[in-house]
């Protein structure tokens, strides 16, 4: 997700229209390394953030409210004694850098003007937020002091004259002309691939945009430029003439593009490079990076929250297929007993002509059709009777083990069944609190320790997943088996239809008939939705189970989100992520 030289013009762009003459209200560091401004004009306040984070380095308009620490740190009491009550007079990008400068001018405590300007320097690891004085550009003090130890090529220290990062030699795309860009490929001694060269002669250019331009000028962006013809170069050049005409009119289009359900990346441009993935358009590019940003940082903290849980989910599920295995084996022996039967019966019939001490014996075997002699080994301790119930006896005992065996084997798979759905469960949950509730569920199941200082109960509980059909019936879908259990056995009515993808782990999916027949475009849309929210969301023409709510069962002493139903039927799906995206979309209408 490239935070790149377009994405903050972008963002200059709406902070120019929104912030010019603002009044500072008030400033916060909510972070070691995180501003949050409050500025008032045009008839709002409007809160801009700025992150030296060296891990997402940001700068937007924010509506999030987060808490303060008690004691302000010294930077931000020093933004407060020089900007407060100050206006914003100028915000710009300098030469297309991921750079952004903010001039306020203020009045100091003797009543005299003064003119500021804090940077924000958004460079990934490098990130800053630098606070000069603007006629001197001396450097007052910046959010990270990088010393002469840390960095033997640019020091950002209180005194020192602030100077731009250095640019390698990079020049500003939007001055570029067509000459500049055919004379630096013909500059270069060796080959060069297209998307380096894009990369290296310009700053603010990153991979994603570099390949874009690369695509939409129909030349691969590894190709060797040394290799075509003028013509082709000059293609590439159109494209990247039109990307520099698009920032330099301003023809924003700040949009996420979705790729597996989850948010891939941002930019102000809708990029061919992305084809077909979903992407969810905004009004402002602040509003598309704070989305963007609050999807990963809650996906982040999921992944974290369930990430114990997965490990003892599938060490259980490891020790149940090793289960399997050797239940398998034991049961296949089992099986086999009838042949000890046999065996006994034919030592019986033969009693009279076998002697004690014998080891083995060779007896018509008269269970058979056709004329067969069975070999079976003798006790020579044991005399022929005893032999014979020594087989009797291993017959009796591997049948009813067989019937043990037989129930282990469905038990097994069971716990099975259930551990992959609560997989399933974790890939699916959105919210902390879904985690929360699996957390309970395999506590309740023994599969986890209870936590010692364990909280009261909570009252909140997580909501199911909401849709909107294209006839307009609602569909519910649950995430885990509280809420499958919930929308199941709670929220539908007995004539409504419930879904579920046919013998794998997935979603119940409810659809809300209120008295009315459902058509087969909804009932198709349903069908989707439980293929696409089950194990089989990958795989084609997964079969999904319907029937109606009151033919569904939930027998006595089932795990959370089991139940059993009958005169169902079964439809052919394939998932399709746009489509149950485009209900959900209509859900939220």
């Amino acid at each position: 997700m490239p935070f790149d030289g377009a994405v903050v013009n972008a963002v200059v762009y709406e902070l120019n229209n929104k912030l010019i003459n603002g009044k500072i209200e008030k400033i916060y560091q909510t972070e070691k390394d995180e501003l949050i401004i409050h500025i008032r004009g045009f008839g709002e306040t409007c809160k801009l953030l700025l992150s030296a984070s060296s891990t997402f380095p940001k700068v937007h308009l924010t509506q999030e409210n987060k808490s303060n620490p008690a004691s302000p740190p010294s930077f931000c009491m020093l933004l407060r004694k020089h900007l407060l009550g100050g206006r914003i007079v100028s915000i710009r990008q300098p030469e297309f850098e991921r750079i952004i400068e903010i001039d306020v001018d203020s009045v100091d405590e003797l009543g005299y003007s003064t003119h500021k300007t804090l940077i924000a320097e958004i460079m990934g690891r490098h990130s800053n937020i630098v606070f000069i004085d603007k006629p001197t550009k001396k450097i007052i003090d910046s959010i990270k002091r990088i010393s002469f130890e840390i960095s033997s090529i640019r020091e950002i220290l209180p005194g020192r004259e602030y100077e731009y990062p250095p640019s390698n030699d990079k020049t500003n795309p939007l001055k570029a002309s067509k000459e500049s860009f055919i004379e630096g490929i013909n500059g270069f001694p060796a080959s060069i691939r297209a998307e380096k060269y894009i990369m290296s002669t310009y700053t603010g250019i990153s991979p994603v945009i570099a390949r874009d331009i690369c695509l939409r000028a129909e030349l691969d962006s590894d190709a060797d430029l040394k290799q075509y013809d003028n013509d082709w170069i000059e293609q590439l050049y159109s494209s990247f003439d039109r990307f520099r005409e698009a920032v330099l009119n301003a023809s924003f289009s700040p949009n996420i593009v979705y790729m597996d359900g989850k948010a891939s990346d941002f930019s102000c441009f809708v990029l061919d490079i992305y084809g077909d993935c979903k992407k969810q358009r905004f009004k402002s590019i602040s509003e598309a990076i704070e989305r963007f940003y609050y999807e990963k940082d809650l996906r982040d903290r999921i992944k974290q929250k369930s990430g114990d849980l997965h490990r003892i989910i599938t060490g259980r599920l490891d020790r149940c297929h090793k289960k399997a295995e050797v239940l398998g084996g034991e049961l296949q022996e089992a099986e086999g007993s009838e042949k000890y039967k046999i065996y006994g019966d034919l030592i019986m019939s033969n009693i009279y002509s076998l002697q004690k001490g014998q080891e083995r014996a060779r007896l018509l075997n008269y269970y058979s059709f056709e004329t067969e002699y069975a070999d079976i080994a003798l006790d020579a301790k044991l005399s022929p009777s005893a032999n014979a119930q020594r087989y009797y006896k291993r017959y009796n005992k591997l049948k009813n083990a067989g019937r043990k065996i037989s129930l282990q084997i469905e038990e097994n798979r069971q716990e099975i069944m259930y551990l992959e759905s609560q997989l399933d469960n974790l890939d699916k949950c959105t919210e902390e609190i879904e985690i929360e509730e699996i957390r309970n569920e395999l506590t309740e199941q023994g599969y986890t320790k209870a936590k010692k200082a364990a909280s009261r109960k909570q009252n909140k509980v997580s909501e199911p997943m909401i849709f909107v059909s294209s006839s307009g019936f609602r569909i519910y879908a649950g995430k885990n088996n509280v809420q499958n259990d919930y929308i199941t056995l709670k929220l539908a009515a007995s004539q409504d239809i419930w879904l579920h993808a046919k013998e794998i782990p997935g979603s119940h999916v409810i659809i809300k008939t209120e008295g009315k027949d459902i058509d087969n475009v909804t009932l198709e849309e349903a069908a989707n939705l439980a293929a696409y929210y089950s194990k089989g969301r990958i795989s084609s023409k997964v079969p999904v189970d319907y029937t109606r709510r009151k033919n569904v069962r939930k027998p006595a002493g089932a795990r959370p989100g089991m139940v059993t139903y009958d005169n169902h039927q079964t439809i052919y799906i394939t998932p399709d992520e746009a489509k149950a995206n485009n209900l959900k979309t209509k859900a939220v209408e």
